[in-house]
């Protein structure tokens, strides 16, 4: 394994946070595998965490009681390396088709820069940390904690036999609601189920904003996605993702027992999530398209801010 030749701007991938901190520091040996766990992508892991998040602050609210300030730490130590460990996995399945999308060519397995052997290893590495903090919980939040990677394997191979990649991501980068809640509960409801859907639509919705970036190429590769699906209609089909999210958000709220500050959560995402729509289209920049991707981190802290706050504020 090592570093092509050339200076940042040769190994830099197009959607990286360019002045990120990790990214300037880590020494050049290591940057390769800063991307493959996605690092330098933060955005990823904040998906990932927040439907954890959401589940486990909601929870706290319908139980009146204080967040559990360890198990969100233990949810963002978890994102963190599991979303790497995904990533990483991705990329490997994925290295000869990467290779093949201008996007992605330079990403360390499919330019080289790191062996199939030392990614294997790398992914081990990371579930050794996920599977630590999964022993940290309850032994409902293990089970279905277990089940959780099976959907993670399967995703790298959507693309190639269904126009909907985008939901097999949803049910895995979602997947975090229902622990969030059970870690709190003990108990799977049907607030943690709605939640989880909730978490699902919004995923198609910005995974779907996210491949607009590729529609060229991935039609060049024969990869499919709901972007290339949905067409001269994404901005009508994101939409509906969208409206099914919020709809399936405030029904959890509802059963969760309401509340002004999970309400006014709710309506906050509602909000972003409109004007994301507001400017999604089949032609839109790739910048553009990066941009609101990159936003919905915002709108999931928008709906988690609304639960944490409830759960405190039934504490009075």
């Amino acid at each position: 394994m090592s570093l092509t030749r050339g200076d940042d701007a040769d190994t830099l991938l197009p959607d990286a946070v360019a002045d990120h901190w990790l990214w300037r520091h880590a020494p050049a040996r290591l940057r390769p595998f800063v991307q493959l766990a996605r690092l330098d992508r933060p955005v990823g892991w904040w998906l990932l965490l927040l439907p954890c998040w959401e589940g486990s602050a909601l929870a706290s609210a319908s139980l009146r009681e204080a967040p559990n300030l360890w198990h969100l730490t233990l949810f963002f130590i978890g994102a963190v390396v599991m979303r790497g460990a995904g990533s990483t996995y991705n990329d490997y399945v994925d290295r000869e088709i990467d290779a093949k999308v201008e996007r992605t060519r330079g990403r360390p397995l499919a330019s080289g820069r790191v062996s199939p052997r030392a990614a294997i290893w790398f992914i081990v590495a990371q579930c050794l940390i996920g599977l630590w903090v999964l022993l940290s919980v309850n032994g409902l939040t293990i089970a279905l904690g277990f089940a959780s990677p099976l959907i993670v394997l399967l995703y790298p191979f959507a693309k190639r036999f269904t126009s909907w990649p985008q939901a097999i991501l949803g049910t895995a980068f979602a997947y975090g609601a229902l622990l969030g809640w059970t870690s709190r509960t003990g108990a799977l409801e049907a607030p943690a189920l709605l939640l989880y859907l909730a978490a699902i639509l919004w995923t198609i919705g910005y995974d779907t904003i996210y491949a607009l970036q590729d529609l060229r190429d991935d039609a060049i590769a024969g990869v499919r996605s709901t972007a290339r699906l949905f067409g001269e209609n994404v901005q009508l089909a994101v939409g509906g993702l969208y409206t099914g999210s919020v709809i399936s958000a405030a029904l959890a709220v509802h059963l969760a027992g309401g509340g002004v500050f999970a309400w006014l959560g709710v309506v906050a995402y509602a909000a972003h999530l409109a004007w994301q729509t507001s400017r999604t289209r089949e032609d839109v920049a790739p910048p553009t398209a990066l941009r609101l991707f990159r936003s919905n981190r915002d709108a999931g802290l928008l709906l988690f801010a609304g639960f944490f706050l409830q759960s405190l504020a039934r504490l009075m």
